[in-house]
């Protein structure tokens, strides 16, 4: 049986094999060196910030602790002496709350604000 139909010729563009590497090194370096760029610079400025504000905020509940074993007289308190203690584990514990809150889930993926 004859086929009289004339055969689809493909215009496909030939590559050599160092051709196609080069290109795949070029969309690599395009697609992850560019932005890890970026990233680099915000991680940079999001770890002092954190450690900016851990120092502070350690320096504000051992201040506090100070406060309350020297003001309200429990440190020498026999039974007493844990509460100031408790009372700056509870301060941490909002502080930190408080900061899980403040989270925008949103952001961080960008892709599913679209």
């Amino acid at each position: 049986m004859s086929n009289d139909t004339p055969r689809a010729t493909s215009r496909a563009e030939t590559a050599s094999i160092g051709e196609v590497v080069d290109f795949v090194k070029t969309y690599a370096k395009q697609e992850t060196v560019g932005p890890l760029k970026g990233a680099g610079r915000w991680i940079a400025f999001g770890a002092a910030g954190a450690l900016a504000l851990g120092l502070g905020l350690s320096l504000l509940l051992l201040g506090l602790l100070r406060l309350l074993q020297s003001e309200t007289g429990l440190d020498t308190s026999r039974y007493w002496s844990w509460v100031p203690y408790l009372i700056v584990l509870a301060v941490c514990v909002l502080i930190v709350a408080v900061a899980v809150m403040q989270i925008n889930k949103t952001f961080l993926n960008k892709e599913d604000q679209q």
